[in-house]
């Protein structure tokens, strides 16, 4: 069973600073069809302009996620991190208990391109916490973990059963994921186009299965995939 959500059916707000689209309801967006799905809470597609960002800010009990698909982006944090995250890398943080943070184009020409993904923590009032990991080398053709509860093979541990895989496919590319029984995926197209089980989907699309036990993606032309497999 598969539900398709166009990328033109996104909720979307240009704010001068930033272009972002919305894949689920959030700030002024509102739909109740789309409020989430399982644990996942947040998929915002943003650009900001250069020299432009988000000022200091709270955050709690929510899993944050970012993934930067082109140029670069600031953050500082109330943990005492300070770093710039760039294209092809992966930041989370756990804000628990509450954490503040901020988030900055440093550029001054060029926008960043960025993914920030919310999943609902299993448990509220967890000690916030942050981690990184670079997927800039990743092998094209397949699919890789970036998170998992237990933090196995590598990737960040996070506070909730919701693994997390990037594909970056070439033109021609073939990738397969099996799905346990009673589990559930999302799959969003960052970047180009492929075919999920035979449905074509371009830049921005995302799917919803369910009942479904093999997903085959095969790259149309060059693309980004980000697959979470929940529970």
């Amino acid at each position: 069973m598969m539900k398709i959500r166009k990328a033109n059916e996104r909720g979307h707000a240009s704010h001068g600073w930033l272009d972002t689209y919305h894949t689920f309801s959030f700030g002024d967006y509102y739909d109740p069809q789309w409020m989430g799905f399982r644990s996942l809470r947040v998929i915002n597609d943003d650009v900001v302009m250069p020299g432009m960002g988000f000022g200091k800010h709270p955050h709690r009990d929510m899993e944050i996620i970012t993934y930067i698909l082109s140029g670069e982006l600031e953050h500082k944090d109330s943990m005492g991190n300070g770093r710039v995250i760039r294209a092809g890398e992966v930041q989370y943080m756990a804000a628990g208990t509450g954490v503040q943070h901020s988030e900055f184009n440093p550029s001054k020409n060029e926008g960043v391109h960025l993914l920030q993904i919310w999943i609902q923590p299993e448990r509220a009032g967890v000690k916030p916490r942050y981690a990184e990991k670079s997927l800039k080398d990743a092998s094209a053709g397949k699919l890789h973990l970036v998170t998992s509860k237990t933090g196995r093979d590598g990737s960040i541990a996070i506070h909730q059963d919701a693994d997390l895989w990037l594909a970056k496919l070439e033109a021609g590319n073939r990738a397969t994921h099996q799905l346990a029984p009673g589990r559930h995926a999302w799959l969003h197209v960052a970047e180009g186009e492929v075919a999920l089980n035979g449905t074509v989907l371009q830049d921005g699309d995302a799917a919803e299965i369910s009942e479904e036990s093999a997903l085959e993606l095969s790259a149309k032309k060059p693309a980004q995939v980000l697959l979470f497999d929940l529970n």
